[in-house]
């Protein structure tokens, strides 16, 4: 798959530049903070605690997701034989968000003046970098794939389905992507509808976005409450 070759790719210039690796795990540690400023009402929300939680560890994490990674990686044959045509979408759209987040990762670290991420050097980061078409599709590959999970619930045979997936799964070496498609299944059959949650999400993002593009505006109180947690 195409856009798992573009993580590789990723990482490996990380690893042959030494100072870049610790920007980008700080740059990912700040998002990941920031996440949880800007949805710290629906982390506490009774009905979307978990919902948000997904998206947070699975979608906007800092974690090494180089096994799920490697899975993906040699997934189409398996995944076309063992998984519903639909979950192979799915999982593509998620390789190409994965893939698109990486690299705007990687290009706004360069940016950086220093390992530590600051409000400001963030927001001069990611105006330097640009691409606000890129961004944009972030936010589309996001609601796309929690839009399809969404979906999947209405659909009792696909949760048995994926439970009788588990041993070959297993067996095939996909097991971190089942545990991640089960998670999502599970997370998004208890919100019983999502597109409110999933709006929200796009909403915030798409203003969030905006106003780090507009040099007239101050840095978003996101941003600078996720400085302040570090």
């Amino acid at each position: 798959m195409r856009h798992l070759e573009e993580v590789a790719a990723e990482r490996r210039h990380r690893l042959a530049q030494p100072a870049l690796g610790p920007r980008v795990h700080a740059l990912k540690n700040y998002q990941h903070r920031r996440f949880q400023h800007t949805y710290a009402d629906l982390l506490a929300h009774p009905r979307y605690t978990r919902a948000a939680r997904f998206f947070l560890d699975e979608l906007y994490g800092p974690h090494d997701f180089t096994e799920r990674d490697a899975q993906f990686s040699r997934i189409v044959p398996a995944m076309v034989r063992l998984f519903p045509r639909d979950i192979v979408a799915t999982v593509a759209t998620l390789a190409r968000m994965h893939a698109l987040s990486e690299q705007l990762d990687t290009a706004m670290a360069r940016r950086l003046p220093a390992p530590e991420v600051t409000a400001q050097t963030y927001a001069d980061a990611w105006r330097a970098v640009g691409h606000a078409d890129a961004r944009e599709r972030q936010i589309e590959y996001m609601h796309a794939v929690g839009s399809a999970l969404d979906r999947y619930t209405a659909n009792p045979l696909l949760r048995h389905t994926l439970r009788m997936m588990r041993k070959p799964a297993s067996i095939a070496g996909l097991g971190a992507l089942q545990r991640f498609l089960e998670s999502g299944f599970d997370t998004f059959r208890e919100l019983r509808g999502a597109q409110a949650f999933l709006q929200t999400i796009s909403d915030r993002e798409r203003w969030l976005a905006a106003a780090l593009f507009d040099a007239q505006q101050p840095v978003p109180a996101d941003f600078v409450g996720a400085e302040r947690t570090a």
